[in-house]
């Protein structure tokens, strides 16, 4: 069953930043000693199944791919000025990440955007500016891969990244790019997984990374030590579904890694809905342990709650930003 959860992990992709949520599911609430310790094995055991684990490619259109498998989904897009992706996975990837990228064309890589500091979105950067991409991102982004980053909710010390991998251009709001004939913008939604998540859309194509603002069909994380927000992750939700068409083909940053509009909004819904029930029952004065007995995610459990954010840990989270 250990090894059938961890192949699932590397496939889809989880941020290192959530696998806690594996232990409390089975061990109950470990102390930040105990914490420490696991997390430190559970990071070790992702890079090596990351290290084995396939990439499989999913073709969008207008030269739009998705790769799956290496940390978050990262969207490639090709074309004669080289090519341009959006996340870089995780480091020990890097030759099933080549061999995925060379089957999409023979163009050298270009530009990186990270959607955020996380490992499992940023941590290829290194292998990636050395194989020729200049790195863009969120100014907030660029200051937490700097520096030694601590998660408190892991109790777990992410370090620094060199200085060749971190982000070389930094933005504050807006920032936008043409890139073989695409119109890319990426824009700053606040506070919301990260104090530093943009999106990235691709007008023409009317494709839209979300980032990990969005988990399709599963609870999303949210880093509170950075700056993370439940009501951060709604209005995030707004802002996507509010640039959104029918027709968007929406990237999520974890779960499958094609989506629309209409799931967003399901994932938006769930999120005002568990927020609520939490708040108001915060309000009662009943302690984060009263909240968790009271299953307040009970009416979505079956169908978000079935990996790594479990419904006792996604309620922690949530209690925590009410």
């Amino acid at each position: 069953m250990a090894s059938q959860k961890l192949h699932s992990l590397s496939r889809r992709g989880f941020c290192l930043c959530c696998v806690g949520g594996a232990f409390a599911a089975t061990t109950g609430w470990l102390t930040p000693r105990q914490a420490y310790a696991e997390a430190r094995g559970l990071v070790s055991l992702i890079k090596d199944s990351a290290a084995k684990s396939p990439i499989t490619i999913h073709k969008l259109r207008n030269n739009i791919s998705v790769l799956e498998g290496s940390g978050g989904n990262v969207a490639v897009l090709t074309g004669p000025d080289g090519k341009l992706l959006v996340d870089g996975g995780i480091g020990v990837s890097r030759p099933q990440m080549s061999k995925a990228l060379a089957e999409l064309g023979k163009e050298p890589i270009k530009h990186l955007i990270n959607t955020h500091w996380h490992f499992d979105h940023a941590d290829g950067n290194e292998w990636l500016h050395a194989a020729g991409a200049k790195i863009i991102a969120h100014e907030n982004t660029r200051k937490h891969l700097s520096v030694v980053q601590r998660v408190e909710d892991w109790d777990y010390n992410f370090l620094a990244l060199p200085p060749s991998a971190v982000p070389s251009e930094a933005f504050a709001k807006e920032h936008d790019l043409k890139v073989n004939g695409a119109s890319i913008a990426m824009k700053y939604y606040g506070p919301a997984h990260t104090d530093g998540d943009i999106s990235v859309m691709f007008a023409e194509a009317n494709v839209l990374h979300a980032g990990d603002t969005y988990w399709k069909g599963i609870y999303p994380f949210i880093d509170y030590s950075t700056g993370g927000s439940i009501d951060g992750m709604i209005a995030a939700s707004d802002a996507n579904l509010a640039v959104a068409r029918n027709d968007t083909i929406i990237i999520p940053g974890h779960g499958n890694p094609v989506s629309n509009k209409a799931e967003l909004q399901e994932f938006r819904d769930m999120l005002v809905a568990i927020r609520d029930n939490v708040g108001n029952l915060k309000k009662q004065g009943k302690t984060r342990e009263e909240v968790i007995a009271a299953k307040p995610t009970a009416a979505f459990d079956a169908k978000w709650g079935q990996f790594l954010v479990d419904p006792d840990f996604f309620t922690k989270l949530v209690y925590e930003g009410v």
